[in-house]
């Protein structure tokens, strides 16, 4: 399921929920029962939606937008108790209060959300983190946009890792993944992105770089390893894949979809 598709079902389902919780209040008017506080729950989902899924920073947006649409509905729902009795300005002061409320709310456990994933080094490697790879790639596709200038992007996988690091131990793993943490700053510049995505999987973002220099920059990376883990003995390789685009046509996630599918392309050509 694509990321779009499942944020929207996850709006949908939050959209859903406001809606239930203002029937449930309504009825509860006529009761001594008490529901307000329940609207604070779709708040917080919104606010954690975007956090998670996208680690983008257009995602505080979301939960400004569930907060006036919660404060919208809420007030609604008060007013139809005693529709049309009930004065317009109680009302648009209402939304208001609520929706600033509810913005404060939305924000808080916004920041509490990434805060809470965000880690800017990865402990290992010192290289940059997932996380903090999504916002300085955010940057560099708004860069790439306005210049016109296009920036490369290299997925590295070390083939048989996981049996690699089985049998030599965690200690020999680690250690391989630090050296090529190691090769990847020496063949980059300060202005690159350098990223272990994840496991054995390693990013390079490199800004203003065509294609062919990219090419020349992996020959080099992938030359560099294999002599390193030859020295040592250590039965492993690089499998790797590289894209080249300019502006924002693809996003963080698509990017590496598409480097990744290279890589995998990479890999069965080599066996």
């Amino acid at each position: 399921m694509s990321r779009q598709l499942k944020s929207l079902l996850s709006a949908i389902l939050i959209a859903a929920e406001v809606m239930a919780i203002a029937y449930l209040d309504f009825l509860a008017r006529a009761t001594y029962f008490s529901l307000e506080v329940l609207y604070c729950l779709p708040v917080i989902q919104a606010a954690q939606l975007g956090t998670l899924q996208a680690m983008r920073r257009s995602d505080s947006h979301n939960p400004t937008i569930a907060a006036i649409a919660v404060a919208l509905v809420w007030s609604a729902a008060e007013a139809l108790v005693i529709w049309p009795e009930f004065p317009w300005q109680a009302f648009a002061l209402n939304v208001f209060t609520r929706s600033v409320t509810f913005t404060v709310i939305g924000r808080v456990v916004n920041k509490l959300w990434k805060e809470r994933g965000r880690v800017d080094k990865d402990p290992l490697t010192q290289l940059a983190s997932r996380f903090d790879f999504f916002e300085r790639f955010e940057i560099e596709l708004e860069r790439s946009e306005r210049s016109g200038s296009p920036y490369s992007m290299v997925y590295i996988d070390i083939d048989h890792f996981k049996s690699f690091n089985d049998e030599r131990g965690h200690q020999t793993g680690d250690a391989a993944l630090q050296l090529l943490a190691d090769i990847l700053r020496d063949n980059s510049r300060r202005i690159d992105i350098v990223t272990r995505i994840s496991g054995d999987d390693f990013v390079l973002v490199y800004p203003d770089t065509e294609e062919s220099t990219c090419i020349e920059l992996v020959e080099r990376i992938r030359q560099d390893a294999d002599k390193a883990f030859r020295r040592r003995g250590w039965p492993v390789s690089l499998s790797v894949g590289h894209i080249t685009e300019t502006g924002i046509r693809l996003n963080g996630n698509e990017a590496l979809r598409e480097a990744e599918v290279k890589m995998n392309s990479d890999r069965k050509a080599k066996h």
